[in-house]
């Protein structure tokens, strides 16, 4: 650990259409450093590639509509709220379907793959700045059994999604049997503090991290857990 963090929201970024090369404009407005880890929020992604849909918002079927057909099961439902689960494997609130910070009249889907969404951003920045740095790509969940939201990793590249500390040792020198550290949530939630959600701020860096961090990563492969793995289906 480096025992110290810097972490700063990347102002001017500015509306973001389809089509959008997101690389570009953050290699714009930012001065990024080699091992830099670039947070960028999952709704400008989404505008970017697309991944708006036109809705009736004041329908609610049509909304529920929408959140049916983004799920591949429903694992919950109360009133309008419901919990399922996406393609990605994620179990989240109404199918990661978003009508904040879009147009009236649109909703926001996730990313068809956060991590090749993570993975085309952090190339961009590579090629046009020349520098190495880790991306993730962020998105707000609530916790079961927890009040309150906070911001997750739903893709990221060039940065671990989970750290095995299993087989090391703790300040008394017993040895770790179960831990497993996912520092892009981790990541996700830090940058959030700074970016806010109605602060127009939907890019941040997080700088300082471990180096021994800085590798490929993937949301997919080792933060979503297996159905196997899970004690709760």
């Amino acid at each position: 650990m480096t025992g110290r963090l810097e972490i700063f929201g990347v102002k001017g970024i500015g509306e973001i259409t389809r089509g959008t090369d997101l690389a570009t404009v953050i290699a714009g407005a930012v001065e990024l450093r080699p091992s830099d880890v670039v947070v960028v929020t999952q709704k400008i992604v989404s505008k970017a590639e697309g991944r708006l849909v036109p809705i009736d918002d004041s329908d609610p079927s049509e909304r529920l509509a929408l959140i049916l057909e983004e799920s591949v099961r429903v694992v919950r439902r109360r009133g309008e709220l419901v919990i399922s689960e996406t393609r990605h494997g994620f179990i989240c609130a109404n199918a990661g379907v978003d009508l904040s910070n879009v147009d009236s009249g649109w909703a926001a889907l996730l990313p068809d793959d956060p991590d090749r969404s993570a993975r085309r951003i952090r190339d961009g920045l590579g090629a046009r700045l020349g520098v190495d740095v880790g991306v993730v790509v962020s998105d707000t969940f609530g916790r079961p059994w927890r009040r309150g939201v906070t911001d997750v990793a739903i893709g990221c590249a060039g940065i671990a999604g989970v750290v095995d500390l299993r087989g090391t040792h703790d300040d008394r020198g017993r040895v770790l049997q179960a831990t497993e550290v996912c520092v892009a949530d981790e990541i996700a939630a830090a940058a959030e503090l700074v970016m806010g959600k109605a602060g127009g701020i939907p890019v941040a860096v997080v700088r300082g991290v471990d180096p021994s961090w800085l590798r490929p990563g993937s949301v997919a492969e080792e933060i979503v857990r297996p159905p196997a793995e899970d004690l709760f289906r």
